[in-house]
């Protein structure tokens, strides 16, 4: 059975080695360096600060098998009500419906804030999961910025995906 939760402390060190995992080899992330666990105590404290949702997918046993969170969308106030959402998963832990799990759930929660929109900016490396996830979930693409990240030795376009919260 898998439980979904609000992230603590002790989860911080697997949900750095997931996303570290993405930096390293995928373009999921235009990060291009691993977060350390400080930076991930930092951004979960910001984010509880802003009133929003940080999960983890965790196993019976307390293993994380994957995050999600929202974030505000942009630093300007007129934005507030604004977030985007971002969602990974460990590598072994694809596949399984796992990313219905957090996202079903972070959206039920932040539907509770005074957020009324949700993005998702999805970087177009060539795996639809990401954007099949959104879509099942009532997304509907809202633009797609082309070549707006250079990795791994390639551009690569991103594509916004919008949902109007309850």
């Amino acid at each position: 059975m898998t439980l979904i939760q609000p992230v603590s402390e002790t989860d911080l060190p697997a949900v750095a080695e997931i996303y570290a995992h993405y930096v390293t080899e995928s373009v999921a992330t235009f990060d291009e360096t691993p977060l350390d666990v400080e930076a991930w105590r930092l951004k979960a404290a910001a984010i509880a600060e802003a009133g929003l949702p940080f999960l983890v997918a965790k196993q019976e046993d307390g293993g994380v098998l994957g995050f999600a969170y929202c974030g505000r969308y942009r630093p300007k106030p007129a934005y507030r009500h604004t977030v985007e959402d971002t969602i990974y998963l460990s590598p072994g832990a694809t596949g399984r419906g796992l990313g219905r799990l957090l996202l079903g759930e972070l959206i039920a929660r932040t539907g509770e804030t005074d957020a009324r929109q949700m993005i998702a900016v999805i970087a177009d490396g060539g795996d639809p999961a990401s954007l099949k996830l959104h879509a099942a979930f009532g997304f509907a693409e809202a633009g797609r910025l082309k070549s707006v990240g250079f990795k791994h030795g390639r551009w690569i376009d991103t594509i916004l995906y919008q949902l109007e919260l309850p």
